[in-house]
Order: C-alpha cells, then sequence, then structure tokens
C-alpha cells in the first residue's frame, strides 16, 4: 500500500505539472492586456486547464474510496510521516482516508516544490540551460526572489498551513488540539523542518551525478550541464580542503557523507535519544 500510494502520488504530480504548464501555455498565447490576447479563443486552453485539475481531484477521491474499500480487508492503517509526528488513519472511514489521501499529496507537492526552489536558489546564476529555465517557469515570481527568501518562503507556508489545518485535524480525531498558540507555532516550526530534511535524498543524487560526470564523459547534452552546475555549487564550501588528486576529485563523495551526516544521521541520534529518555520532540 504504501507503494501504491508513492506512484499514485507520482501520477498526482505529473497532473499538477501538466495543469501548470498549460497555464503557462495559455498565459504565452494570450498574453493579457493585448490585442491578440482580446481576440483568439482562449476556450480550448482554459478547458485543459481545468481537465487536469479535475483529474488531480478525481485522482486524490478515487484513492481514498479505494483505500477506505481495500484497508479494511487486508487490516491496513494509514499512516503520514510529517518528521516530527505521525499521523494515524483508519481505513474503516472514508473521511479520513480522504483526508489521507489529500495530506499525502500535499505532503509530495510540498517536498517538490521546495525542492524546486532550494535548486532555483542553488543555480542562480545559471539562466541558460534547459532545466534550469523549467524550474524557474514552475516556481513562477518566485524564481527572481533573493535566494533566501525563496528557500523560507515555503517553510512559513508549510507553517501556517498547518496552524490552519490543527484544529480541523483535532475535529476529526487525528491529533490533539494545542495547549496554546506558542505550542501551534512550534509544531508549525517543526514540521517546516521536514522539507528541509528530505534533502538527504536531492543533493546526494545531484553530487554522485556529478561524480560520475565529472570522470566519465557522456557527450555534450544539456541535461548533464545542470547536475554538474549544481554540484559545483553545492560544493564551493569544501573546495579549500585537499579532496583532489591529479585524477580524481574526491569532494562530490565527501559532500554526501557529510549531507547524510547533516540530515539524516543526526536527527535520528537525536530521536533515539529523545525515546530513550522517555521524551518526545512533539509539544502538545
Amino acid at each position: 500500500m504504501v507503494l501504491l500510494d508513492f506512484i499514485l502520488n507520482l501520477a498526482g504530480l505529473l497532473l499538477w505539472f501538466n495543469w501548470r504548464a498549460a497555464q503557462l501555455e495559455s498565459k504565452a498565447r494570450n498574453p493579457p492586456g493585448t490585442i491578440a490576447g482580446t481576440i483568439r479563443r482562449t476556450a480550448p486552453s482554459r478547458l485543459q486547464c481545468w481537465l487536469m485539475l479535475a483529474a488531480l481531484c478525481g485522482l486524490i477521491g478515487l484513492r481514498a474510496w479505494f483505500y477506505h474499500h481495500l484497508g479494511p480487508a487486508v487490516e491496513w492503517t494509514a499512516s503520514l510521516h510529517l518528521g516530527a509526528v505521525t499521523l494515524f488513519f483508519r481505513s474503516d472511514k472514508l473521511e479520513l482516508m480522504l483526508w489521507f489521501s489529500a495530506l499525502s499529496f500535499c505532503r509530495a507537492l510540498v517536498v517538490v516544490y521546495f525542492w524546486l526552489c532550494f535548486l532555483a536558489a542553488v543555480n542562480r546564476s545559471a539562466t541558460a540551460d534547459r532545466v534550469t529555465k523549467l524550474i524557474r517557469l514552475q516556481i513562477g515570481r518566485l524564481a527572481d526572489w533573493p535566494p533566501l527568501v525563496q528557500l523560507l518562503l515555503p517553510l512559513l507556508l508549510v507553517a501556517s498551513a498547518w496552524a490552519a489545518l490543527q484544529p480541523l485535524l483535532a475535529g476529526v480525531g487525528l491529533i490533539q488540539p494545542a495547549s496554546s498558540p506558542g505550542r501551534l507555532a512550534l509544531q508549525g516550526l517543526l514540521l517546516a523542518a521536514g522539507p528541509v530534511l528530505s534533502l538527504k535524498h536531492l543533493i546526494p543524487a545531484l553530487l554522485f551525478f556529478h561524480f560520475v560526470t565529472n570522470h566519465i564523459h557522456f557527450g555534450n547534452s544539456p541535461h548533464w550541464e545542470f547536475p554538474g552546475v549544481a554540484g559545483r555549487n553545492l560544493l564551493r564550501p569544501l573546495r579549500s580542503l585537499p579532496l583532489q588528486t591529479r585524477r580524481m576529485d574526491f569532494a562530490p563523495l565527501a559532500g554526501i557523507v557529510l549531507c547524510l551526516l547533516l540530515l539524516h544521521s543526526l536527527p535520528q541520534w537525536f530521536l533515539k535519544v529523545l525515546h530513550e529518555n522517555d521524551l518526545t520532540i512533539w509539544p502538545q
């Protein structure tokens, strides 16, 4: 079921990005405030946008119905890991499955968009390659903002969304209500750390591709330009260390190890210490 949910989230993300691409195409063909934009028919493009969005909503609803009917038969309890807290959803209740389906997709969408913002901030100086252009198109006006804002704004949106959803989730019995506004704000900040920790999947992949392309020539495809530039930018803090030899550059491997230590091993060790002392990081 976990694998199925992951695959359906990928399908939902494809629908979302196709919807965004259809919107951008519609704006490009019919720019507002121009005579051409006034004269041209925009109904097909708008219909395509709405169909993509309707298909996404249908996917979220249909898989909730599917989980609701299959889950009790296999004694499955859905769980949504949000870093500092894990939410559990009883599959015998359709309302809870709707919540799970929607929140599972939203979590995937937040992580992917945070990755896009991170990549746009890292490759800010590179605007010519195709991948960077696609990323900048997806995140819209945020691509022109300072890198610090690009990284902090999605996290602030996560914290704000949690503050808005927390009473609703408490109302359906998924969580306990926060005892004070301060604790609610702290919960939001802890959840905002989730997208940051998810970089443990993205950064090692970029650095590994950078390491491989440094030593193996794959041609002059523009698709290899993006990970190369991203890898070099990520490794700038390590360039002063003696990690290069005449034939090998071990800086990407060192970067992978450092990233996994900071974003995986250290948080896991911290949570283990809390568990051994019967403590919890989640404020209530």
